[in-house]
């Protein structure tokens, strides 16, 4: 199996997640939320301090990059204050999907939050999303779950 390698975006490098959250087929999980999100150059510089220049312990973003150096998602994980915890995000661009990038992208995550210092991931996930069987796989817990959605936890 092709293994995947964490990357830091250079600024210049927000292109990709642009492209890849304009995709319908990537964004499809997202239907819930709206599908495609619009991520317009003007916003880069404020996205790109807040995420990845100066996280202050409350952010996490990264690209995967397969082995010939294509870029092929993103994970990320953000401290929510109104609910007290760290929200995990997991992106595999869509023509990259089916090979096994997934659960590596989720342990990997996983493996930077830990050593980060988060002790518990949780995941908000559409009731009808099938990644939600990827996460259980991963050692995530149903924590509550309403008609819309499920709340999945993984203590690291």
């Amino acid at each position: 199996m092709e293994l995947l390698t964490i990357y830091e975006p250079k600024y210049e490098d927000l292109w990709f997640r642009q492209e890849m959250l304009a995709d319908e087929a990537t964004m499809a999980y997202n239907h819930a939320w709206g599908g495609t999100i619009a991520f317009p150059e003007e916003r880069w510089a404020g996205w790109y301090d807040r995420w990845v220049g100066n996280p202050e312990g409350q952010r996490y973003y990264r690209y995967l990059k397969n082995e010939a150096g294509d870029f092929i998602g993103e994970i990320a994980y953000h401290y929510d204050a109104d609910e007290d915890i760290f929200h995990a995000d997991v992106i595999v661009y869509a023509k990259y999907r089916g090979k096994g990038f997934g659960a590596q992208a989720l342990d990997l995550l996983c493996g930077a939050a830990k050593e980060k210092g988060v002790s518990v991931l949780y995941d908000d996930i559409a009731i009808d999303n099938p990644a939600i069987s990827l996460f259980r796989k991963h050692g995530f817990q149903e924590e509550r779950r309403t008609e819309e959605k499920i709340l999945l936890r993984k203590e690291l």
